[in-house]
C-alpha cells in the first residue's frame, strides 16, 4: 500500500511533472549543465543508472500554481539535480565507479525556489549512479518528477498499516499461547501466519519511517519475497492440514517448489505476486476437495481464497502492497477468535469428562459429537494423536475422537498402557508381538492395523513385551 502512494506521489499525483518518456540521456558530463540537444537521445524503456554514471537532461514547464514546489527522485541511486544551471541539491554523490560514488537515500526531495523558474524552456539535469543497489532491479528508479512542498502526510495509511500489523502480532501471540497450552500443529502454523504477515506490513511501512541507504531497498525487496513465500506455505499446510490431510505433504511440496520457481519472473513485484498466488491457489484446491466432500467449514474458506484470487487478478496493482497483509489479518484474526472460543469449549468438556472419570476409574469418558460415552478401558486397543484432539481405536472396529491431549493420556491411563510413538500409545493388552524393522518397529496388534515404534522407545517396548512373555517376529 505504502508503495502504490509514493508510486502515485511521483507519476500520478504530479499534475506538472515529468513523466519518463521526456528524459534524455546525455553522454560524458554535462558542460555548463545545458547540453546540446543533438548530443543527447530519448531514454529508451526505463531510466537504468546500475552499474554506470547517466546524465539526464529535459525541458520542463513550470507547474501550475503558486505553491512551493520540488523535484522528487525515488530509486537505489545516488543523485543530483540542476534546474536552469542552478544545483538544487545532491542525494550522496553519484560517481563513475562505485569507489568514487557516496551511496543516497532510496527517496529524495530537492526544494525549488520561485525565483529560479522561468516562464518556459526550463533546463532539469539529473546526474545519477548506482553502484551499490546488490542484486539488479528491472525498475531500479521508482519515479521522478516536480509536485508541491511539502510531500503530502503519509499518517492515515501509515496507522492502518500499523493496525493491521499490531493485529497481526496480537494474534501470533495468541496463537502461541494455544500452541503452548494444546500442543496443536495448527495453532503453531497459525502463529508462523500471523508473526510473517506482521513482519511484512512493518517492511512494507519501513521506507516511511526510515529514509534509508539505497542500498538496503533491494534486500528489503528480497525480505518482502522471502516473508510472502513462507506465508504461501504455510497456508498450504494449514489449509490441507484442516481440509485434505492426505494430500498435504504432496501440496507442501508442490507450493515450495512454485515458490521457488517464482524466483525466475522478472521483477520483484510479480515474483511476490506469483508466489502469494501459488500458496493461495493451492489453498483453495485443497478447500474445494473439501467442500465437494461436505466438510464444514469448508465453503466459507474457499470463498474467501476465490474472493482473494479476484481482487489480486482484478486489480493487480495492489496485490503485494495491500492485499497480502490485509488478507492476512482478514483470515487468521476471525481463525483466532473461534479457537478461542472452541478452547473454552474444549476446557469445560474436559471438566465434565473428568468428573465422569473419576465414577468410573475402569472407563474413559469420551467427550463426542454424540455427548458423554463412557468407554472401557479393557476395549481401548491404542489411542492415536489427531492434532486438537486424539482418537481412540477400540476393539469393535469403531474409532472415537475424544478432545483431550496425547500428553495427559499417558499419564492418566494404567500401567497397561505404553506410549510407544510420539503420536500413539498402545494398549499391551491387544499386542500379539512387533516386528523390527531395521531401527524401527512395529507393534502386531490382535485387532487392527500395526502401529509404529519409535527408534527411541523401541527398547522401552522390547522391555515391556518381554515382561509380558510376548515373543518377538523379526521383519
Amino acid at each position: 500500500m505504502i508503495r502504490a502512494i509514493l508510486m502515485s506521489l511521483f507519476l500520478i499525483c504530479l499534475p506538472g511533472g515529468v513523466a519518463a518518456q521526456v528524459w534524455s540521456v546525455c553522454p560524458g558530463a554535462v558542460e555548463a549543465f545545458a547540453p546540446d540537444s543533438a548530443a543527447c537521445r530519448p531514454v529508451e524503456g526505463v531510466i537504468d543508472p546500475q552499474g554506470r554514471e547517466l546524465w539526464l537532461r529535459a525541458d520542463i514547464d513550470r507547474p501550475a500554481g503558486t505553491g512551493p514546489q520540488a523535484f522528487y527522485v525515488g530509486g537505489i541511486a545516488s543523485s543530483e539535480v540542476w534546474l536552469n544551471g542552478v544545483k538544487l541539491g545532491a542525494n550522496g554523490q553519484p560517481g563513475a565507479s562505485a569507489a568514487a560514488e557516496e551511496p543516497g537515500r532510496y527517496e529524495a526531495a530537492f526544494p525549488i525556489e520561485a525565483s529560479l523558474w522561468r516562464a518556459t524552456g526550463n533546463g532539469l539535469v539529473v546526474r545519477m549512479s548506482s553502484f551499490h543497489g546488490g542484486l539488479r532491479l528491472d525498475g531500479p528508479v521508482g519515479g521522478m518528477g516536480v509536485a508541491g512542498w511539502p510531500p503530502p502526510s503519509r499518517a492515515a495509511p501509515l496507522a492502518l498499516t500499523f493496525l493491521i500489523a499490531g493485529a497481526l502480532f496480537a494474534a501470533a501471540f495468541g496463537f502461541g499461547v494455544i500452541h503452548a497450552l494444546r500442543r496443536t500443529g495448527s495453532s503453531l502454523i497459525l502463529t508462523g501466519m500471523a508473526g510473517v504477515a506482521g513482519a511484512q506490513a512493518v517492511l512494507e511501512t519501513l521506507r516511511t519511517l526510515v529514509n534509508y541507504p539505497y542500498p538496503l531497498h533491494v534486500w528489503r525487496l528480497v525480505g518482502i519475497w522471502g516473508l510472502t513465500a513462507v506465508f504461501a506455505v504455510l497456508l498450504v499446510g494449514y489449509v490441507a492440514g484442516r481440509f485434505w490431510p492426505g494430500a498435504r505433504r504432496a501440496l507442501i511440496g508442490v507450493a515450495l517448489a512454485g515458490v521457488v520457481g517464482s524466483l525466475l519472473i522478472p521483477g520483484f513485484d510479480l515474483k511476490t505476486a506469483a508466489a502469494l498466488m501459488v500458496g493461495v491457489g493451492l489453498a483453495a484446491v485443497a478447500a474445494a476437495v473439501a467442500v465437494r466432500r461436505g466438510d464444514r467449514g469448508a465453503r466459507l474458506t474457499l470463498a474467501y481464497l476465490v474472493a482473494f484470487v479476484a481482487v489480486g487478478v482484478a486489480m493487480p496493482r495492489w496485490l503485494v502492497d495491500l492485499s497480502y497483509f490485509v488478507f492476512a489479518a482478514g483470515l487468521v484474526l476471525p481463525l483466532l477468535m473461534a479457537e478461542l472460543i472452541r478452547l473454552g469449549r474444549d476446557d469445560r468438556a474436559r471438566e465434565a469428562v473428568l468428573t465422569q472419570a473419576a465414577a468410573r476409574p475402569d472407563c474413559l469418558t469420551v467427550a463426542s459429537a454424540r455427548g458423554l460415552l463412557r468407554v472401557p478401558l479393557a476395549q481401548i486397543i491404542a489411542v492415536v494423536g489427531a492434532d486438537d484432539y486424539v482418537e481412540l481405536r477400540l476393539a469393535d472396529g469403531r474409532r472415537l475422537l475424544h478432545a483431550a491431549r496425547l500428553d495427559r493420556l499417558e499419564t492418566e491411563l494404567p500401567g497397561g498402557f505404553l506410549r510407544v510413538h510420539r503420536s500413539v500409545i498402545a494398549n499391551l493388552a491387544h499386542v500379539q508381538g512387533y516386528a523390527r524393522d531395521g531401527g524401527r518397529g512395529r507393534l502386531l496388534m490382535g485387532e487392527g492395523e500395526p502401529l509404529p515404534i519409535s527408534r527411541n522407545r523401541l527398547a522401552a517396548v522390547r522391555d515391556a513385551l518381554e515382561g509380558a512373555s510376548l515373543t518377538a517376529s523379526v521383519a
